[in-house]
């Protein structure tokens, strides 16, 4: 290999968009600007941090939830328990991991989030996603009993809870009440605002759960319940037989998730009204017109299983509530069998979603710098981003949610340590029995960081999944929802083992410095203008080499950003480079740059953030 690889920057110029910078101010007037400077921090509620032991859920608090076992024995899991090793009342029903998986609840809720708020802040993250927060019987909380109270297991006090909720009627919103853990949510939200802390919550509204109220009136009134049409029913219970015949379809035809009714238009007409009467209410909690008090927006769950006309009176009534509030969609499940993602294009007009969940950018992340066999070059990576941004109004590509994973994925550590899958497919021991369940070796960790640095200093806006920056891993779910790894605990090590592949025991412990570069990172992002507001400018790309370096320019301000996925040290001659200094502003070491002309060195995979300082 020659010492030096000579680049000419004029003849490889490439850029992923006309525009050399997008200031927030050129958004349109009902785009959240604020997304544009956001750094996401993803919450599973019921996994992230117990605050208060005296809500924490019982056995009765199960019912209505899969597997349906209310008799066996249970106690809530140990937060710091080795993950797979089954608990001795779990050991007594013989079901084994899968089944008791699902049974398990930590005590996660609302007031440990509250607790946390501060470490949340130092790690310099302004914007929460909480997946669901609404009553329901099951640890994810997607089945949801009604949109009107918070769980009251995430509350302070779930018998008060219960008993103000039977003397509503749900159909009514002049009946509706504020339950106690209503109340710490608002609090939380005031808290969070505080903080300069932005907050979106899950909307499911595509389907509900079979403990839903509703859902409950059908079942027992049959087709004299007024809500008889909320669902399909497929067929009714004849009383004149001994077996109980009321069937009914499912999302996706999972019979504990009911599908709300749609006509040509989306949800029919009475539904409607009551999703937006609840929208109303979370986001303007005071009824006063002014929505500070209440969420920052929605995250929208199976999008595209709810028709497109429904979306834009949806987006109509979000933003005459609060024009800056946030939308973004799940719109990625399709055709899974063709290893395709759903083109996110149509909810991006400018009439439905602010953004998505970039899915289709984490599957090109994984191809590019995680995959071995399946890999892509850097070319293709680059083009392959180019042609998602230009499939999107411009504005858009600054308000999509980057994740490299989420609640419904592996996590980031354990995809790296599995690479060659197609991205969130056969990424469980459960579907996958050469799926390793180990904790990423010290190079796996390298390439991490590698990722969380382009994810830094990519346009759109990042989004962590909780404990990513803590050094979790974990297969799909349910293993990506266990317990936060905390610095006050003391875990367990993992050593029990559901995979056909060997594991070592592995410690779990908080890694501090991983936290500590994830900090950096965003400390970086927030304070540097370039990283938030500028377009990606590629100024080259070395598929040899497997390096690419991109500017983003805002103003005065020109940061340069080089990456190296390759497994080998680079020593690079960069051409055509303003003279003068640049800072590296991870090390703080300065690079003199002379008759235009860098030479610089970039570790195998490691990537560099360098700003022209004078």
């Amino acid at each position: 290999m020659p010492k030096w690889i000579t680049i000419i920057f004029g003849l490889v110029i490439l850029s992923l968009s006309a525009c050399q910078q997008e200031p927030t101010e050129n958004l349109p007037n009902d785009y959240p600007a604020w997304v544009q400077e956001g750094v996401f921090y993803q919450i599973f509620p019921e996994r992230f941090r117990n605050g208060d032991p005296h809500n924490d859920p019982d056995k009765a608090s199960l019912l209505g939830s899969y597997p349906h076992d209310t008799t066996s024995a249970w106690q809530l899991s140990p937060w710091t328990s080795d993950w797979y090793a089954l608990q001795p009342w779990e050991k007594q029903n013989g079901k084994g991991f899968a089944y008791n998986a699902q049974r398990r609840r930590y005590g996660g809720d609302i007031q440990g989030i509250i607790d946390k708020l501060d470490y949340l802040s130092e790690l310099g993250i302004n914007a929460i996603y909480l997946n669901p927060v609404f009553e329901s019987p099951s640890l994810h909380k997607y089945d949801a009993a009604t949109y009107i109270h918070i769980d009251d297991n995430f509350g302070p006090d779930p018998q008060k809870d219960r008993q103000i909720r039977q003397n509503e009627n749900p159909a009514d919103p002049t009946t509706w009440r504020w339950t106690t853990a209503d109340q710490l949510f608002l609090d939380f939200l005031q808290k969070a605002h505080e903080r300069q802390i932005k907050v979106i919550i899950d909307g499911v509204f595509n389907h509900v759960g079979i403990r839903h109220w509703a859902f409950l009136d059908v079942k027992k009134k049959g087709p004299q319940s007024e809500y008889a049409d909320w669902f399909t029913i497929k067929s009714w219970d004849d009383l004149s037989t001994p077996q109980n015949e009321f069937d009914y379809v499912g999302w996706a035809g999972v019979k504990e998730l009911p599908e709300l009714k749609e006509n040509e238009q989306g949800l029919i007409p009475p539904i409607k009204e009551h999703v937006f009467a609840v929208v109303e209410r979370w986001m303007d909690p005071n009824g006063d017109g002014n929505p500070e008090d209440g969420i920052d927006g929605w995250r929208l769950d199976v999008a595209e299983k709810v028709d497109h006309d429904f979306w834009i009176d949806f987006r109509k009534k979000v933003k005459r509530i609060s024009p800056k509030a946030y939308i973004t969609g799940e719109t990625f499940w399709e055709d899974w069998e063709n290893n395709k993602l759903l083109d996110p294009a149509p909810w991006l007009q400018g009439d439905q979603f602010d953004g998505v969940m970039n899915y289709r950018w984490s599957t090109t992340m994984t191809h590019y710098f995680i995959d071995e066999n399946e890999t892509i070059t850097a070319s293709a990576f680059i083009n392959r981003l180019q042609a998602f941004n230009q499939s999107y109004p411009s504005q858009t590509k600054f308000t999509l949610l980057n994740l490299m994973d989420s609640h419904d994925t592996d996590r980031l550590a354990s995809n790296i340590v599995n690479p060659d899958l197609f991205y969130d497919k056969r990424v469980s021991p459960y579907d996958n029995p050469g799926y390793s369940v180990r904790k990423p070796n010290s190079d796996e960790w390298r390439l991490l960081k590698l990722i969380a640095l382009f994810q830094m200093t990519y346009p759109g806006a990042p989004m962590i999944y909780y404990g990513t920056e803590a050094g979790m891993w974990g297969a799909d779910d349910p293993d990506c929802r266990k317990p936060m790894v905390w610095p006050d605990m003391d875990y367990k090590p993992e050593k029990a083992n559901i995979s056909e592949v060997p594991r070592p025991v592995d410690s779990v412990f908080f890694m501090e410095d991983l936290f500590e570069y994830y900090k950096g990172l965003i400390q970086l992002r927030k304070q540097e203008k370039a990283l938030t507001h500028a377009d990606f400018e590629l100024i080259m790309k070395d598929d040899d080499r497997d390096v690419f370096a991109f500017y983003r320019t805002y103003h005065d301000d020109k940061i340069m950003v080089i990456i190296n996925n390759s497994d080998a040290q680079q020593n690079l001659r960069l051409s055509g480079v303003p003279g003068g200094t640049w800072t590296d502003l991870l090390s703080t070491k300065a690079v003199r740059v002379s008759d235009d002309q860098m030479n610089i060195t970039v570790p195998h995979k490691k990537g560099i953030i360098l700003k022209f300082t004078q």
